[in-house]
């Protein structure tokens, strides 16, 4: 084999390995399975939300990545902020939930009145 058939060989290895790598999820992305998941889980707790009484799936967003929902949004009330975060836990598949919702203030600072 001459010289330069190796050299030719060998650096399409290397570039193919160099485009196999580049493919590959880090750490930071989800696989095809993963975001599928994580797009069902989104689903559900949307919709537990949507059937828990006092809860409006208008003012909460929901997001999740590998196991992990991302809850934000506003509500009227501290309860309303923490059954939001209770009835996403009890969604299968859920592995932990980050609460950002924020409860609405009225221009006094207090909490907005229920209702």
């Amino acid at each position: 084999m001459s010289f330069a058939r190796k050299t030719i060989g060998i650096l399409s290895a290397g570039l193919v390995a160099l485009a196999l790598s580049a493919c590959a999820g880090g750490s930071q992305q989800e696989s095809t399975g993963q975001y599928v998941d994580s797009a069902a889980i989104t689903t559900k707790v949307k919709t537990a939300i949507a059937r828990a009484d006092g809860l409006s799936p208008f003012s909460i967003n929901v997001e999740t990545y590998k196991g992990t929902v991302q809850l934000s949004g506003f509500v009227d009330t501290p309860a309303q902020r923490q059954r939001a975060e209770e009835v996403a836990r009890g969604v299968e598949g859920v592995d932990q939930v980050v609460n950002n919702i924020r409860v609405k203030v009225s221009s006094l600072g207090a909490p907005a009145p229920a209702g």
